[in-house]
């Protein structure tokens, strides 16, 4: 085997108490796709700003040809042949094609940047990745998202690197793109180039890459496996880890349940296609998928935030699908997000104004008229019951993450709903906060609310559900309930098949 392009070795990074890396490394090696996968908050993320100079590390080395590479500079070190392509596209839609490409430093003649050199300079790497005839004058914004994903490659070879990391190229492109992908990139791997490729598409990866890597609490678990010898159960358990043992199931829905949300034959455009499904009064029901499978569009039709170009909804009360959020609030359904700082709530107030905000704006419930320390009366009775740590008076952004997640929660119980959705609602939050969080939820659902759920953590899927929907392409392909509802089950599910 040829000496590696690049060599990270022993990385150690904590931000506060929390250990982001522990001892991690990777190497890559000229002519190969390296995979990288792990679940959110392996330390996938941590271990790409390290490696790319823009992050230093608390212990360990990299090495770039052999030679030491210096930390806290990521400009330096796309200068000394690393390049990044980040999940978010650093593209700008309203720029043309060549300016996109040059965006950060384009070829200049008597001072002045020169179209006729950035053009001549870009048509062999468009050629390359297949893009001979695109539109160079054209806005980048019209061109469809798969060539906006080669553009953005295109932008990063012609810095001409000696290593390529691609961080989930594929989250947003369909089949046909993702094949077109594949093949550019045997053809940098015939160039040289050592490619470390970031996904969840786990049978992608086996398929795409030469070698594979896994990370799970800031440490390699798996490090350098030929795919060829990695089936796709190993990759999951390694992920995963050992099953812990199962904690006690939930309880069951009571017998005579009434239907909270209805779906038949429903679609919305690019994202559900003929889903149906239901959760009755009393349930908690998951959705799952990887990026763009479509579970988050359920979320979007039952909150109001998307319109279904086709089938029936029905919420309880036989209400039809909400047109906006006001109307779902309107019908019952409380939201409640992961992104609590931005969806969430207002950091700069009280808790008892976040408490009390959605029934005064989509309710109608006192306005003004209600005397403040009614309303703080009322706020602190949330914040008994949810055993939250601070008063009605505190300011919201003074609190912990896993008390500020509390109140998000008491701003919708606030409403007394009877479908409540919750979108990654422990996300951010300890060990302690995510146990409480849980106890909520199942006290919702106890107390007859539909709950439908997703979330990135796969053990909470399993843990507090009655039932999941696994999602690919727009469609369930797989319900999970009782023994056969377990985190290593709902990856396989997502990752079987899957292009």
């Amino acid at each position: 085997m040829t000496a590696p392009s690049l060599v990270a070795a022993g990385l150690v990074k904590q931000y506060g108490g929390v250990v982001a890396l522990d001892g991690a490394g990777i190497e890559l090696h000229p002519g190969e796709v390296h995979g990288l996968v792990g679940e959110n908050g392996a330390g996938k993320s941590t271990l790409v700003k390290v490696v790319s100079g823009a992050v230093r590390p608390d212990a360990g080395a990299v090495r770039l040809g052999g030679r030491p590479l210096a930390f806290g500079d990521a400009r330096r070190t796309a200068r000394l042949g690393v390049a990044i392509v980040a999940q978010e596209l650093s593209l700008y839609p309203d720029l043309s094609v060549l300016e996109n490409l040059y965006v950060d430093a384009a070829p200049r003649r008597f001072g002045l940047a020169s179209h006729r050199l950035m053009a001549e300079r870009a048509a062999p790497v468009l050629a390359e990745l297949g893009l001979p005839h695109v539109p160079l004058r054209a806005p980048l914004g019209t061109l469809d998202p798969a060539d906006q994903q080669l553009v953005e490659i295109s932008k990063a070879l012609l810095r001409d690197p000696r290593v390529l990391i691609l961080d989930e190229p594929t989250s947003s492109l369909p089949a046909d793109a993702v094949e077109r992908l594949e093949s550019v990139l045997r053809r940098l791997e015939a160039r040289g180039l050592a490619i470390l490729y970031i996904s969840h598409f786990l049978e992608e990866v086996l398929r795409i890459a030469r070698r594979v890597s896994v990370m799970r609490d800031g440490r390699d678990v798996l490090s350098g496996r030929a795919t060829a010898d990695v089936r796709l159960e190993r990759l999951v358990a390694a992920m995963l880890g050992e099953a812990p043992p199962e904690p006690p199931p939930p309880a069951p829905p009571p017998p005579d349940r009434h239907e909270g949300v209805r779906f038949v034959g429903v679609s919305v455009p690019d994202r559900l296609r003929d889903v149906s499904l239901h959760v009755a009064c009393g349930e908690i029901v998951g959705v799952a998928g990887l990026a763009g499978a479509g579970h988050h569009a359920v979320l979007e039709v039952v909150c109001g935030r998307a319109r279904p170009s086709s089938g029936l909804v029905r919420l309880p009360g036989d209400a039809p699908a909400p047109r906006g959020l006001r109307a779902a609030i309107r019908a019952g359904v409380a939201f409640v997000p992961g992104d609590r700082k931005r969806y969430g709530l207002m950091l700069d107030q009280t808790v008892w104004e976040n408490i009390g905000t959605v029934g005064w704006l989509a309710l109608g419930r006192g306005g003004p008229f209600l005397r403040r320390g009614k309303m703080a009366g009322r706020a602190a009775a949330h914040v008994r019951r949810l055993g939250l740590r601070g008063d009605p008076y505190s300011r919201a952004g003074d609190l912990s993450g896993g008390s500020q997640q509390k109140v998000v929660f008491a701003k919708w119980m606030d409403t007394d709903p009877a479908v409540v959705v919750l979108d990654d609602p422990t996300r951010g939050v300890d060990v302690g906060a995510r146990a409480e969080m849980h106890a909520i939820v199942r006290e919702l659902a106890g107390s007859g609310k539909a709950v439908l759920l997703a979330s990135s953590d796969l053990p909470e899927l399993s843990e507090l559900c009655h039932r999941v929907l696994v999602f690919q392409r727009g469609r369930i392909v797989a319900e999970l309930s009782g023994d056969a509802l377990t985190d290593h089950a709902i990856s396989l599910a997502m990752n079987a098949g899957h292009a």
